[in-house]
């Protein structure tokens, strides 16, 4: 039985990446039509009996509703983030001269630029310190 639980559980994370790529062009199903989904597909290739689908089906709810949960904190965390740095730049721009806000948004691009491409986004690197203008107080 305990096999049949671990083999659910990664049935249901190699289900759940699975109807996230495949969901981007229209619209994704909810998280129980996704278990749903996922225990049909599960009952279907392992041949289960009704208590076993029944199970399943508890599970793979548990574990949508889980992942829906996390979805949904990460989303609100990630918008905290976006508000946060607008205010921080708002402020970075009360400070400053019309022609330091000039500079100062050709330096954003440059950066923005320069790491454009990169997997992870921003990397700070041990030389950047060195560059002229970071750090610089003249």
């Amino acid at each position: 039985m305990k096999k049949l639980i671990i083999a659910s559980g990664l049935m249901v994370m190699i289900s759940l990446s699975t109807f996230a790529q495949q969901g981007k062009g229209g619209e994704k199903p909810n998280p129980e039509e996704r278990a749903k989904q996922m225990t049909e597909r599960l009952a279907t290739e392992l041949e289960l009996n009704d208590a076993q689908k029944n199970q399943v089906l508890a599970i793979n709810m548990e574990y949508a509703k889980k992942r829906e949960a996390e979805k949904e904190a990460m989303k609100a965390e990630m918008e905290a983030r976006k508000k946060e740095q607008q205010e921080h730049e708002a402020k970075i721009q009360a400070v400053l001269t019309e022609t330091q806000k000039a500079k100062w948004v050709e330096l954003k691009d440059e950066r923005k630029a320069h790491h454009k491409g990169r997997p992870g986004g921003e990397v700070h690197h041990k030389g950047e310190m060195g560059k002229k203008g970071h750090h610089d107080n003249k």
